[in-house]
């Protein structure tokens, strides 16, 4: 069913006639997005020159066999179709002459920390957001010249490049790196957003995925244009009161424009295991919810907050893959409160069923503000 697009201008469009390109606010607030290319790949190309110009795989051990996903896939890997998420017996599949290599987490941490700490250098305010990529608030005339100086400096601080995506809030930038990838720099605010973004499908949004995208063309909003111009009401009775507006609103390019050094705290600590065997017998999968959720009780006491909700998820041979959760009647940390909480979720999963992977998570409770 096609729906109207409301005859209100759709959020934060731009004027008519524009003579410059400013972005919203004070001219010298910008919100910049740093994200290290092909980065787990070229960390591993950096430790072996040899690798250069050949498709890398990073992901799991290392064995193709194994059930695992590609973390990071080089350019020259992802040219045959090998993308982050994809089991490695496929990606092996669509690259058999790949490299591949197993996760190294502690050296790509300490790459990632040198970065962090060159990007503390210039007069930005450095929000991390992993090992890759982080957001940095600057007061600058000249954004564009301010993420080249960026860009040298991680090159010559690790040999390692990175795009810069140039916004006035945080999902601008974001969307910007996107353009600006590989190694390239894209500016992407109020004034060029409709140019850049009406055409495309919902799921160039960051925040839309395509299962989403899919259902928001099939509701009648095939463009960003289109989604941003929906009515409210429209949205809320078919997404939800929250994600239905929501949806709008990025659809609009609006979003948070403070960024903020402050620590990372985690809203939740998962754990969770692929078995090279297809798990069948009931009692043993109890004991395998059993280990994950005594890793999970260590790693809330080691964080020092109580958990709030607990969910388990299941993934069932071949590929089908489904999550219960439940809120506990009070915050804990006990080992036998979130056990118990994980064997109960467990027992509403369909019984007799293959598994192969196994989670537990715990989330904290979120602060009034969240």
């Amino acid at each position: 069913m096609q729906h109207r697009i409301a005859s209100a201008a759709p959020p934060d469009s731009p004027p008519a006639n524009p003579t410059r390109t400013p972005h919203t606010g004070k001219v010298s607030d910008w919100v910049l997005h740093v994200d290290l290319d092909q980065f787990l790949a070229a960390v591993e190309v950096a430790r072996r020159p040899e690798l250069r110009g050949r498709p890398v795989i990073v992901g799991g051990t290392g064995d193709p066999a194994a059930r695992a996903v590609v973390a990071t896939a080089s350019y020259e890997a992802r040219a045959f179709g090998v993308d982050s998420g994809m089991p490695l017996r496929l990606a092996m599949k669509r690259c058999p002459d790949a490299v591949l290599l197993p996760v190294d987490g502690p050296v790509y941490q300490e790459v990632s920390d040198r970065v962090m700490a060159r990007l503390r250098e210039f007069p930005v305010v450095v929000e991390v957001l992993g090992w890759d990529e982080a957001f940095l608030g600057t007061d600058t005339g000249d954004p564009e010249a301010l993420a080249a100086r960026i860009r040298r400096g991680i090159a010559e601080e690790t040999g390692l490049s990175c795009s810069v995506g140039i916004g006035d809030n945080k999902l601008r930038a974001k969307l910007a790196t996107g353009f600006a990838k590989p190694a390239g720099i894209f500016r992407l605010t109020r004034q060029n957003w409709w140019d850049v973004m009406a055409a495309r499908a919902p799921d160039a949004l960051w925040g839309i995925g395509r299962k989403t995208a899919k259902k928001l063309i099939a509701a009648g909003y095939p463009t960003v244009l289109e989604l941003a111009g929906a009515d409210p009401e429209e949205l809320a009775a078919r997404f939800g009161p929250r994600m239905g507006p929501w949806y709008r609103l990025l659809a609009g390019g609006i979003g948070e424009a403070e960024v903020s050094a402050t620590p990372y705290v985690a809203r939740s600590h998962g754990r969770e295991t692929t078995y090279p065997q297809d798990l069948t017998d009931p009692a043993r999968i109890t004991e395998e919810i059993d280990v994950l959720a005594a890793r999970v009780a260590q790693d809330v006491a080691g964080e020092g907050r109580p958990a709030a909700r607990v969910a388990v998820k299941v993934r069932f041979a071949p590929f089908f893959t489904q999550t219960h959760s439940m809120t506990l009647p009070e915050p804990s940390s006990d080992p036998a409160v979130l056990a118990r909480a994980a064997r109960e979720l467990l027992g509403r999963f369909p019984s007799g069923r293959p598994v192969r992977l196994l989670g537990v998570r715990a989330e904290f409770p979120r602060p009034p503000d969240a």
